[in-house]
C-alpha cells in the first residue's frame, strides 16, 4: 500500500527569494508572489502545510496598472468611530506608501485565516533598491 506524503518540520529549508517589481503588472507580480509564498512551486507541495518561502520585493514604487486604475481603484478602511470611513486612490497610495499596495493585492490571494496570516509575515517589500537581507541571500527570481 502507498503512503501519503506528509512533509516534517526538519524537511523543510526555508530558501529566500528576490522579485523586483520594476515595471511589472501589479496583479500578476501578486499571483506569482502568492504562489512562492504558498509554496506551490515546490515539488513537495501540500495544502495546509507551509512549504513558502521568504519574498523580498525590491522597487516597489515602480509597478504598472492597467486602464484608469490610478484613479479609480480605491482603498478603505474604517477608524471604528462614527463617520470614521477612510479612503485613498492607488495614485496616492503609490506616492505615499508603495509597499502597502503589493501586500494588499497579495493578501487578497491568500487564505483568510491563521495559516494566511503566517504567510504574509514572510512577505517583505520594499519601495527601493535597499534592502536588508543581503545576508540570507535572495536568489533573483527570473
Amino acid at each position: 500500500m502507498e503512503k501519503t506524503y506528509y512533509p516534517k518540520a526538519d524537511d523543510i529549508k526555508q530558501e529566500w527569494v528576490l522579485v523586483d517589481a520594476n515595471n511589472q503588472n501589479l496583479g500578476r507580480l501578486a499571483t506569482k508572489i502568492a504562489s512562492i509564498l504558498l509554496g506551490k512551486n515546490c515539488p513537495e507541495f501540500t495544502p495546509g502545510v507551509d512549504l513558502g518561502k521568504f519574498v523580498v520585493v525590491i522597487n516597489a514604487a515602480k509597478i504598472q496598472v492597467t486602464g484608469k486604475k490610478l484613479d479609480e481603484k480605491i482603498y478603505y478602511h474604517h477608524s471604528n468611530y462614527p463617520s470614521g470611513l477612510k479612503s485613498i486612490s492607488l495614485r496616492q497610495q503609490l506616492e505615499r506608501h508603495p509597499e502597502r499596495v503589493i501586500t494588499t493585492a497579495v493578501w487578497g490571494m491568500l487564505p483568510h485565516n491563521k495559516m494566511g496570516r503566517q504567510l504574509i509575515k514572510k512577505l517583505k517589500v520594499y519601495p527601493g533598491m535597499e534592502h536588508p537581507h543581503a545576508a540570507q541571500t535572495p536568489t533573483p527570481l527570473e
